[in-house]
């Protein structure tokens, strides 16, 4: 999203139901949030999307704050951004909470991957 700002604390409502009015970007910040740390290859299982769509998401996601990334090796993970203000943070666990039925059928994808990474930390 264009013009939105970097830093996270930052973030204002508009910037973030703006950022979640996708589908999938709604499904990764919640699959993010419930399981901590996701790499693009177990969203793109869990999701059942192309790599470079999920990708894109990721990006659109990390620019307007809501995500931060670190690499390991060959692996890149997608975390919500530790600056996040509470306010956004519960917005999601809420959001997650209350929807869990949601996401079931790409919790079971997830869960049923093959190869799926092992973080270290």
């Amino acid at each position: 999203m264009p013009g939105v700002a970097l830093v996270s604390d930052s973030l204002n409502p508009a910037e973030l139901f703006k950022a979640l009015a996708d589908e999938t970007r709604s499904r990764i910040a919640l699959l993010v949030t419930r399981e901590g740390e996701l790499c693009v290859c177990e969203l793109t299982a869990a999701l059942g999307q192309s790599q470079p769509k999920i990708s894109r998401h990721l990006a659109l996601l990390r620019s307007c704050g809501l995500l931060a990334d670190r690499r390991q090796g060959q692996w890149i993970y997608y975390r919500l951004h530790p600056q996040l203000s509470p306010w956004v943070t519960t917005l999601l666990q809420d959001t997650l909470e209350a929807n869990s039925p949601w996401l079931q059928a790409d919790l079971q994808r997830l869960q049923t991957m093959a190869d799926r990474p092992v973080r270290c930390c």
